[in-house]
Parts: structure tokens; sequence; C-alpha cells
């Protein structure tokens, strides 16, 4: 009985082995240097590493890192957690226009919150203050590109969250004109110089955005071709000035009197009600991170979490004291990791595959994991629309990319029913992206076959 029992335990040990060595060969066979490549897989029953190549490496996780800083903010703020902007009264008739950094705050909730307060009679108030106290006023992450500053999807973030922080620029082919009609609705004060050309017999738009400097630092340029309208977006330049433009439309719209300015000014906490508020689930920014990587709305959601955990303003150092002791209290080390932001745009937030399989393994624990889990795209749907289809429902999965990294990680269950959490992190400048995407398939499709 004892020699079938080693020569069963042998055969295992030669079969996870075998299985252990095609992914190393798919690795050591790919066109990227496999020092490059950084992998880790734990079996999700027992927390044990069954795969690990350059594990512990210290890579760059690019939006693989929303997982984590995700997590943390929810703890923090909890599974109900509600976005808020509020006006108030005092007693003095001054209005207080009480921020909460809502990432979902558009123009029509601002107009909603003074229609309010003209049906409440509130016509002609004496000042209109701005309590934007929730935030400090650090608008990017550590380590961002300026040449990301027209990248739609890098949006600045602050207390004065409005319309999604995006420059809706409008872009119209226009009768008898080989030059298309440009023009920015909602207004906002900003010079295009127009270098497209209208070419109707294309039956496409190609348009190109870029900053020009050399005329004016608040100058950008769009050129190229256009068919049909289109619209290209960029982020607000100065989220502060567009939110109290919009406030002006308001105000002219309900035919509220007042003509001055708007102060900062903390809200006091006596003599003063509650006119209007206006609130949105934290639902959907769950949905908006995970699925579609949303940078916006991540990083919006860690600075809240610090402000909620240290009951004071929101700054990136109460957010990385927020998520140190949350990473304590799973029992996961930090120790080998950097975090800068709450998004993984920057390239200096650093993680090894070892912490990141790790913490994938610990926080199925934590009461908010079936919110993870139940969020996470699956192949066909949000960053993955177009990705891994061949694993179907059998891969739950956060993606990272950057200009020369691009990392996977999540859960998977192979065909024999086992779960895995895993990590791939691919840095590399000479490969194209296409190459490391593939070697993440290939990766995982070892892991699912054997």
């Amino acid at each position: 009985m004892r020699k079938v029992i080693t020569f069963i335990l042998a055969f295992c040990l030669s079969v996870s082995a075998a299985s252990a060595e095609s992914i190393s060969k798919t690795i050591r066979s790919s066109k990227i240097n496999p020092s490059a490549i950084s992998v880790s897989v734990r079996d999700m029953k027992d927390g044990k590493i069954v795969y690990s190549w350059h594990d512990k490496s210290p890579m760059t996780p690019a939006s693989t890192l929303k997982l984590v800083t995700l997590m943390g903010s929810l703890d923090s703020l909890g599974s109900d957690y509600e976005f808020s902007t509020s006006l108030y009264k005092s007693v003095n008739n001054d209005l207080y226009l009480k921020l909460g950094a809502d990432p979902f705050l558009s123009s029509s909730d601002l107009d909603t919150l003074f229609e309010a307060a003209v049906s409440k009679k509130i016509i002609e108030p004496k000042k209109i203050f701005i309590d934007d106290s929730i935030f400090d006023s650090i608008e990017w992450g550590e380590g961002w590109q300026w040449d990301d500053e027209l990248n739609p999807l890098m949006q600045k973030f602050s207390a004065y969250n409005i319309d999604k922080n995006t420059l809706n620029i409008i872009v119209a082919p226009k009768t008898g004109l080989k030059v298309p009609y440009i023009s920015i609705k909602p207004y906002y004060p900003i010079n295009v110089m127009n270098l497209v050309l209208a070419d109707a017999n294309s039956g496409r738009n190609n348009l190109a955005v870029e900053k020009n400097t050399i005329y004016s630092p608040n100058t950008i340029c769009i050129s190229g071709t256009i068919s049909s309208q289109a619209i290209v977006n960029i982020p607000v330049p100065n989220p502060r000035v567009y939110f109290k433009m919009r406030l002006d439309d308001v105000i002219r719209k309900n035919k509220i009197m007042y003509l001055k300015s708007y102060p900062r000014k903390k809200m006091p906490s006596d003599k003063i009600y509650l006119v209007k508020e206006v609130k949105h689930s934290i639902d959907e920014a769950i949905l908006e991170v995970l699925k579609n990587s949303n940078n916006f709305i991540a990083e919006t959601l860690f600075k809240l979490a610090g402000a909620n955990y240290t009951h004071s303003m929101g700054t990136t150092d109460n957010s990385y004291s927020m998520l140190k002791e949350y990473l304590n209290g799973l029992n996961v080390s930090s120790e080998d990791i950097k975090f800068v932001d709450g998004s993984g745009v920057s390239k200096n937030n650093i993680m090894t595959a070892d912490f990141m399989t790790d913490f994938l393994y610990k926080v199925s624990s934590d009461k908010n994991f079936e919110l993870l889990k139940s969020n996470m795209p699956i192949p066909g749907e949000g960053t993955l629309k177009t990705r891994m289809l061949y694993f179907k429902d059998s891969l739950k999965a956060k993606t990272g990319t950057l200009s020369d990294t691009s990392a996977i990680a999540g859960y998977i269950t192979t065909r024999k029913g086992k779960v895995y959490a895993f990590d791939i992190m691919v840095k590399d400048a000479k490969s194209s992206m296409s190459d490391k995407k593939d070697i993440e398939e290939q990766i995982l499709r070892e892991i699912y076959m054997n």
C-alpha cells in the first residue's frame, strides 16, 4: 500500500512539474525577453504558490493596481456609500455649496440644487460660498506624464468634479466650406487651431489633437479630415474654472440675483439648514473602475477613502495610510510595494506578482469580495471585450496597459475545476503591445489546460 501511495505522489509531482515547465517553455520561446516577464499563480484552496516566474521582481502594475486600491477604498467608505453635493442656507442669507468630489456630478445636477433654492424663494443670496475642503488642491497623481494632458482617459480630479471633467469639442462639416466648424459646448475659454479639412468622400473621420505651446499654453491644435460630425473629448484644463462657469450658467438660468464671485469657505456647523442634496451610488463607480478601468473615478474614490479614514481632508498621504492599514488587516505584506496613485497610471508604482496573488487569495475573506468578483470583467466585456474569448466564463480579470507595460490579474478556473489567483506583468519597451498581450493569453492557456 505504501508503494502505491508513493507512486501516486511521485506521479502527481511529475505532472505538476511538467505543467510548470510548459509555462516556462512558453515564456522562454516568446518574442519577449524572459526577464521582462513576471508571473505568479496561487491555489485559491490553500493559498500555495503553484507556479512562479520572477514573481518577486519589482514591476509596474498599471491598472491592475485598481484591484487593491478599490478594495481598500470600499473598506473605508462602505459598500453603501453615496457621493453627495449639497446646498445649504445660513441665517444671514448666505448659500453654501458643499462639494463632495462626486465623479458623477453633472451640470444638470447643479441646476437641480439651485432650482430647489428658487422654489424656496431664495433668489437674492447675500453670498454664495463654495466649501471645497473635502480634497487638497493636487489634481494629478505623482509621476503622471505632462504629455497626457490631452488624454481623455486622464482627467484631473478634485473637489470640483463635474461633467466627468471632460470638454466636448464638436467638429462639424459646413455646407460649401472646405474647413469644418469647431465649437465647444458648453463654452470653455480655450484656443483651438483648426487644421481640419472636410472630406465627404472618405466615409470616415481621422482626427488628431495636440497641444501647441508655441503660440500659447492654452492652445490646442486639431488636424486631420472628417466626413461627418465628430466629437473630440479632452480633459478640462482647469476644473475649478470650468465648475464656476457652469455655476454661472445655472445662476443665470434660474434668474437668481447674484453677480458676485464664489469665495471658498468651510461651511459652519450651526445656524444653517439644508436646501437640497444630490446623491449618486457607489455601485456605478465600482463597475466603472473594474470593467472600464476608469482612472478618474478610481482616483476620486481612493482620495475620498483617505478623507473618510482620517476624518479630514482627502490627500494622497491619507489614502496611503488607509491602504496600509487595510493590507495589514488582511495580513498582506506591503514591504516590497510602492503605490503613488490610486489608478495605476503612474510608472512610479511598484508591485510584485507574488504580492498581487497573495492579496487576491486573502481578499476572498473580505466582506466586499463578492462585489469585486461580480464586477470584474469576463471575456467579451469591459477591457476584455475583444480579448481572452477562448476562456469564456472561466476567467475574471483586471487588465493594465501603459506605453511599455501590459498586465493582467484575477481568477481563472481550469478545465478540471481548480481555481487559481494569477498575476502576469510584462514590462518591455522593445516589444509591441500585441506581443505582450499575446504572451499573457498563452500563459493563461497553459494554466487553464494543465
